[in-house]
Parts: C-alpha cells; sequence; structure tokens
C-alpha cells in the first residue's frame, strides 16, 4: 500500500468501517481479558496484604521509590505523546506521526532501562528469593522473612509481566512508525495506530495501579 492508493477493506468485512469498527471490538476483548490475568494476580496479593501487612509494608518501605516515581512520569508521558500520534493520524500529518511514534517507543525503552536498574539494586541489596536473600535482616516487629519473601515474588510477577506487556508493546510501536513512515496510513485509514495505542494506554494504566500498591503501602511513616 502506498500513500496514494485507497486502503482496501479485508475481504471478509463488507466496508472499511466494519473492519475498523470490528477491530477496536477485538482490542477491547483482548484488554477485558489482560485484566483478568492481572485482576487475578492483583486479588491473591491483595489477600496477603491484608494478612502480613508488616512484612508487606516493611519490604515495601525498601523499594526505589524514587526510580519508580520517574518511571510513572515517563509512562504518563509516554500516554501524550502516542495519543498525539493518533491525533496526528487522524489529521494526515505523517511526519509528526512518524515522530510521535519513535518518542513513545523511546520512552518505552527509558522506562525499561530504569526498570532493569532498579532490579540490579534490589539484587545488590539482597531482594530477590532464591537468589540473593538475606533473611536475618527482617526482624522488626511483626515482620518474617517468608511473608517478605512472598511479597517480593508478587512484585517480581507483577512488575514482570507489566514489563513484558511493555515490550511487546514498544515492538508494535515500531512496526508502525516503519509502516507511518512508508505512507500506509492516512485520514481515512489510521485503525492500527488507533487500536494499538488502546493497547499502550492499557499498560500505563496498569503501571499507575502497581505504583500505589507496591511502593507506597508503607511511606505514611516517610512522611509523618
Amino acid at each position: 500500500m502506498t500513500a496514494k492508493s485507497e486502503p482496501l477493506h479485508w475481504h471478509h468485512f463488507d466496508t472499511l468501517q466494519h473492519q475498523q469498527e470490528t477491530t477496536t471490538l477485538g482490542m477491547w476483548v483482548f484488554l477485558a481479558t489482560e485484566v483478568l490475568i492481572f485482576g487475578g494476580i492483583l486479588t491473591g496479593y491483595t489477600v496477603y496484604r491484608t494478612k502480613f501487612a508488616p512484612s508487606f509494608e516493611a519490604v515495601s518501605d525498601r523499594l526505589n521509590l524514587l526510580i519508580g516515581s520517574v518511571n510513572t512520569v515517563v509512562l504518563l508521558t509516554s500516554s501524550l505523546t502516542m495519543a498525539l500520534a493518533v491525533q496526528a493520524a487522524s489529521i494526515g500529518r505523517p511526519k509528526k506521526l512518524v515522530s510521535f511514534l519513535a518518542i513513545t517507543a523511546l520512552l518505552g525503552l527509558a522506562f525499561l532501562a530504569l526498570k532493569a536498574l532498579e532490579y540490579y539494586g534490589d539484587y545488590r541489596d539482597k531482594l530477590v528469593p532464591g537468589v540473593a536473600f538475606d533473611s536475618t535482616q527482617w526482624n522488626g516487629p511483626g515482620v518474617r522473612p517468608a511473608h517478605v519473601q512472598l511479597f517480593l515474588i508478587f512484585y517480581y510477577c507483577l512488575t514482570g509481566l507489566h514489563a513484558v506487556h511493555l515490550t511487546i508493546g514498544i515492538v508494535i510501536i515500531a512496526v508502525l512508525a516503519c509502516l507511518a513512515q512508508r505512507g500506509a496510513y492516512s485520514k481515512r485509514y489510521y485503525a492500527p495506530v488507533e487500536i494499538w495505542g488502546l493497547y499502550w494506554h492499557f499498560v500505563d494504566v496498569v503501571w499507575i495501579f502497581l505504583l500505589p500498591l507496591l511502593y507506597l503501602i508503607a511511606t505514611r511513616d516517610r512522611w509523618l
């Protein structure tokens, strides 16, 4: 498909609009299944967070809140650039579309780089169960090493799963940018950009939930 050609709908759809509406619905259904995945893990986390509150709060206080906060700003900014990319596509601005998609992907890479730095700090601080964990440092009131490790397992499962989704998003956004550079999208046809924009925003929203649930449950002691 070139910039001058008219986009064609797939043969099993009646019109291009029918195709766009169906693929959008498909993405919403997919995101609903993702909510079930993260929701199941977060439900388990909430149960044990209530049951082993002292241990969970103690280890939460050891997480790198600075990197977590910076990464939140990075992802929120990427949501803005993704929204601007969709707007650029809708008004037929291919150069701006490519630029905003590229910036979005770069911000995603910045998030992963900071997360890798944070994981390294966790390893150095012996906060990795089964690999680098010092049970002797967890001896406060109501704090148990086994419960601390349980929190860390939830922490790595949730943030690791989020990182996998973000990595997939970065690859897709990069592909969209390459296609946009070749003139694949126009004011009449930019559904892939809009649909994968929904995915990107979903990944960002997941992080907005993870930040307070993992990093902020013990911050009341920091600010009082």
